[in-house]
């Protein structure tokens, strides 16, 4: 607990403030606790992959994503490593392509090296999207290439759906399975204007979090044609993800999938707005400076110590939890993640602009 004698850490005060300007809340036991009390008590649980509870939250989600089947996974990287390794299989090269800060990069300690020796062809630099061109230059073959919607590890860019259609053109022409990481799928929505299945449309298969925007205790789907999610099942048995039964992870995933993908509009204007905030701030900036999803980055030029002092001193005068974890960019510039959710909408507004005139003061 935290004592005015002692001086918290920044993810301290972040856990311990009224408001917090990120999230939809803390993850808790509480957050299974709603769920289950939605649910008759005497409903039979998934055993090994089959049930109702499974089947039913595979074939919404199939149909909501425009697929014709999918598989609940318990995690993501489980799925996405299923999915490259599947599609190298079927097309007889074991080389994938992907932006150089995908997940499975730099995240997974070399888990689709190691488990598939499938090798990865990094695109673009570091800080670019992926582009047409990218793709049109390759000089590998390859087997399939991985589309992450938005890229989180630049701030959660998005490529022009004009750009999609065009690299899932060019892939089909070429014979190159293209997946998409759709961990923020239903985020990005709104900035699209268009249904998740006319964007899955562009894709052979897709993986969905349930566990970010939407806020459940954790799982994934992998959605694609009959053949693809048939053999993503063995390969899901292969890797122990068929636990005797999934239903918390997957009650809990409909339960938060069904009250908030309708709230992406809200959460996605509330981050314009917020970033806005930001912008006006001294020595802060966005990126991207005007959002494409409910989530960014916020950038500060000053040093990491520097600015967990100011953000800790913020919530010491109003209240308000800005962030819990600040990271280095450089010696002099540092950078946090802000998602927009629940918690957000919570904020008096006066609590709000107060916040961000003592923080503007602080960054000068």
């Amino acid at each position: 607990m935290y004592t005015p004698n002692a001086e918290p850490s920044l993810s301290e005060v972040f856990s311990l403030a009224k408001y917090r300007v990120g999230g939809n809340g803390s993850r808790n036991i509480g957050v299974l606790k709603a769920a289950l009390e939605q649910v008759d008590d005497h409903i039979e649980s998934d055993i090994y992959g089959t049930g109702g509870v499974i089947e039913q939250f595979q074939e919404k989600i199939a149909k909501f994503l425009g697929k014709e089947n999918a598989v609940f996974f318990p995690s993501g990287t489980m799925a996405q490593q299923i999915a490259l390794r599947i599609w190298c299989d079927e097309l007889g090269v074991n080389k994938v392509a992907y932006h150089p800060l995908c997940h499975l990069e730099i995240h997974e300690q070399d888990g689709l090296k190691r488990l598939h020796h499938i090798e990865p062809i990094l695109l673009s630099d570091k800080d670019h999207l992926i582009t047409l061109s990218d793709v049109q230059n390759l000089q590998e073959n390859i087997a399939c290439l991985l589309i992450e919607l938005p890229q989180r590890e630049i701030g959660g860019q998005l490529s022009e759906y004009s750009e999609l259609v065009e690299i899932s053109r060019y892939c089909r022409d070429k014979g190159i399975k293209l997946h998409l990481d759709g961990a923020r799928l239903f985020e990005v929505l709104p900035y699209y204007q268009k249904t998740a299945a006319e964007i899955c449309e562009l894709f052979d298969s897709v993986y969905v979090s349930f566990y970010k925007g939407i806020g459940g205790i954790a799982g994934a789907m992998l959605v694609g044609n009959e053949t693809f999610t048939a053999e993503s099942k063995i390969w899901k048995r292969r890797y122990g993800g068929d636990l005797i039964s999934l239903y918390p992870y997957i009650i809990s995933s409909e339960y938060y999938f069904n009250l908030r993908v309708g709230r992406m509009e809200e959460y996605y204007k509330a981050a314009k707005r917020l970033a806005e905030k930001f912008n006006r701030s001294c020595n802060i900036e966005t990126r991207p400076r005007v959002p494409v999803s409910n989530m960014f980055h916020v950038m500060f030029s000053a040093p990491k110590e520097k600015v967990e002092k100011a953000l800790i001193q913020v919530y010491k005068e109003n209240g308000i939890g800005i962030t819990g974890n600040l990271r280095e960019y450089t010696d002099t510039t540092c950078y946090c993640e802000i998602s927009i959710g629940d918690q957000y909408g919570m904020i008096p507004d006066e609590v709000l602009d107060t916040a961000f005139t003592l923080l503007d003061g602080k960054m000068k």
